[in-house]
């Protein structure tokens, strides 16, 4: 189980406590955290609450997080664009509108129930839900994921993950013709206070996240970049290219709305690096731009002219 701590500020004050908790993350519903607050999951400085409690300001709300029970994730036939396979490791070419895995009101059609029809020895450690993932990506982003088939691969990946040894590199169209050729983006990540289903740099409640892009091509009014990780924070390219002044092309949440025509944001993960967890030999991977995010750069290159 999981115990989380929620002080009330002054901006949430009378809301509901259903509403308040739902939105410290976007993967809760309120008919969740309603079932949390029936089962005594939830108390109000040390005592238990109704559904309908409405939160005062100074409000310490402790939270106890249920164990996810056992879900079956069903196996479903894709057609997965694999790029590499072995006993222990598996790399994953990700389109896009494919989320990675399964998650409350999205059981179906995820990348894990593709995997899970094409191998049946994923490792255990993420749990029931996330078998074998090891890292992802957003829905709307495509690319290349890399994924444990047992738990010593799963380890290694996620250690070499921490110690910033993996090797990520992403392609992006950003509104914006940048001046610089280069640059590193040192800016913290944490969850936007005014809008919980969105990250944005700051200094409260965050995680050190460090991106390093050069500029490969400048358009009329836009710019193709490639970006490296150093961190992998949730919609670290996307939160920390907003934060200089270039948002995502298509980025439905973090960019304009009047942008380029694709279905989501401009973000390809084209490039992965890692040691082979059994032979540590170093393995690198190349996927190329998906033919949306090419047929936008051919249109913009015509442009130029």
């Amino acid at each position: 189980m999981e115990h989380i701590e929620v002080n009330i500020e002054e901006e949430h004050q009378s809301e509901r406590i259903d509403k308040v908790i739902a939105s410290v993350d976007p993967g809760w519903s309120r008919s969740q955290v309603q079932n949390w607050v029936k089962d005594g999951n939830v108390t109000v400085n040390g005592k238990q609450i109704k559904t309908n409690y409405k939160v005062s300001t100074g409000d310490v709300v402790s939270i106890t997080i249920p164990d996810p029970s056992p879900l079956d994730v069903v196996p479903e036939e894709m057609d997965l664009d694999i790029v590499y396979e072995d006993h222990d490791v598996l790399v994953v070419n990700k389109p896009r509108g494919m989320v990675v895995h399964p998650a409350a009101g999205n059981y179906t059609g995820t990348l894990v129930n593709g995997l899970m029809a094409h191998c049946k020895d994923l490792s255990g450690i993420n749990g029931v839900l996330r078998p074998g993932i090891v890292h992802r990506i957003d829905k709307d982003t495509t690319g290349l994921l890399m994924v444990a088939k047992n738990d010593m691969a799963h380890e290694s990946l996620v250690n070499q993950l921490k110690a910033k040894t993996t090797k990520r590199k992403y392609k992006a169209i950003v509104h914006g013709v940048m001046p610089h050729v280069r640059g590193t983006i040192d800016a913290p990540i944490g969850r936007d206070k005014t809008d919980r289903q969105k990250m944005t740099v700051t200094d409260e409640n965050s995680r050190d996240a460090v991106t390093h892009f050069n500029v490969l091509e400048r358009y009329d009014g836009f710019t193709l970049v490639e970006c490296q990780l150093e961190t992998g924070r949730t919609h670290q390219i996307r939160v920390h290219m907003k934060y200089i002044g270039f948002p995502l092309a298509g980025d439905p949440k973090y960019g304009p709305k009047k942008t380029l025509d694709i279905n989501g944001q401009a973000l390809h993960a084209g490039v992965l690096g890692f040691q082979h967890p059994r032979r540590d030999t170093y393995m690198e991977f190349e996927a190329p731009l998906p033919k949306d995010m090419e047929a936008l750069l051919d249109k913009l290159r015509r442009k130029m002219g």
